[in-house]
């Protein structure tokens, strides 16, 4: 056999390798490339009932009528003092990294005992910091023996922060709801449960407040805790948070009451009291406040 023709049977030899290599690669890929596509999940109709589902309406009259924020009056006393009373809290979270204070985005709004307006001003910080241009708020019902966030916002009741905590499966979106106030979330109590102590202080718990501290930077979220000295509850919720709020009944509560609650507030970074259901007038531009329109309710 020539040179040329041990050439030529060489080279028919290495073609029908080549070919056979490229049907073994044809072979291995999926003979539908959707069949890749499908795995990535796509929004369903069921993702979409449930974002609507999760979208509420403010009943802003009921609000009003019970002497909290108006939303079409934003010229009225109670709005410019909440305006005062905001503008410490905003300021230590914008400079929160600066000042050393941890979670400075977080603030808790708590009291000594019940009745002294702790929820009214949760809602009211939180109708108040939604108005900002380039702030939102989350509210949390953080007051899962007693919760009223709901029933004031005239919201039915979700499921909330408890279900959050108890079950995994649950997950932050769940328990969301989008307001028709643009800039303002709100997340419910949820249902009674008898170890809701327990799941405050989880470890579910803890990483629920650093995530939403670290991924929501330019998200206030606003907690209204149970009181201080009639749950343990509100000592937990503390210590997750960079500021608290203490809120003080004027000619209410004895200042024996006021000291033992600050005593249970030392670990906590920032700690500002509010005066509340005063007639007398302060100097708004004070650390305490004190306003009056809801103390004549």
């Amino acid at each position: 056999m020539s040179i040329i023709e041990n050439a030529l049977k060489k080279a028919n030899k290495q073609n029908s390798v080549e070919k056979s290599d490229e049907l073994s690669v044809l072979s291995a890929q999926p003979k539908n490339t959707l069949e890749i596509q499908k795995e990535d999940k796509q929004p369903t109709s069921d993702d979409l009932k449930i974002a609507k589902e999760n979208y509420v309406s403010i009943d802003w009259t009921s609000l009003a009528k019970e002497g909290f924020l108006d939303q079409n009056d934003t010229k009225s006393q109670l709005a410019e003092e909440f305006r005062v009373i905001k503008r410490p809290l905003v300021n230590n979270m914008q400079g929160g990294d600066v000042n050393g204070i941890k979670r400075s985005n977080l603030i808790l709004i708590c009291s000594s005992l019940p009745g002294e307006g702790k929820t009214f001003v949760s809602i009211n910080l939180a109708l108040s910091i939604a108005n900002e241009l380039d702030k939102s708020v989350l509210l949390i019902d953080a007051d899962v023996e007693k919760p009223s966030i709901s029933k004031q916002l005239g919201i039915k009741q979700y499921p909330g922060l408890i279900e959050y905590l108890e079950n995994d499966q649950i997950t932050f979106s769940d328990i969301l709801l989008k307001t028709d106030l643009p800039n303002l979330n709100v997340i419910p109590a949820g249902k009674r449960h008898k170890y809701s102590t327990e799941l405050l202080s989880s470890q579910r718990m803890y990483l629920f407040a650093e995530e939403v501290s670290r991924r929501y930077k330019d998200r206030i979220v606003v907690f209204d805790s149970p009181p201080l000295l009639v749950a343990t509850q509100a000592q937990i919720l503390a210590e997750l948070v960079g500021q608290v709020v203490l809120v003080i009944a004027a000619e209410e509560t004895p200042q024996t009451v006021v000291n033992e609650s600050i005593a249970k507030l030392t670990k906590c970074d920032v700690v500002m009291t509010l005066l509340n259901k005063t007639k007398k007038d302060f100097d708004l531009y004070g650390y305490n406040y004190g306003y009056g329109k809801y103390g004549h309710t």
